[in-house]
């Protein structure tokens, strides 16, 4: 792993978001989890996608969402979504 105080150079930041990403969709998108909140970070990413600087933005997004993605994954037991949040963590915010 890459000391991100020294450089970022190295960090797979698309990798990280997009590794999370597809953990996160399997629930936010499943209507079973279903709610206002989730239905608004999902207009919210989507809108970050498109805008004049997708990466940090979305990266920007997923950082001030880190906690509740978070208890998400903690909820459904998902060990695999924890270790890729993490690793987003760590390397990338």
């Amino acid at each position: 792993m890459n000391d991100r105080y020294v450089t970022f150079e190295g960090i797979d930041f698309e990798g990280n978001m997009e590794a999370v990403l597809v953990h996160l969709r399997r629930y936010i998108d499943d209507p079973a989890f279903a709610n206002p909140f989730w239905d608004r970070f999902r207009k919210r990413l989507a809108g970050a996608t498109q805008a004049e600087r997708p990466v940090a933005d979305r990266l920007l997004l997923m950082h001030a969402h880190v906690c509740y993605m978070a208890e998400l994954f903690e909820d459904n037991d998902d060990a695999a979504a924890l270790a890729a949040l993490r690793r987003l963590e760590e390397e990338c915010f």
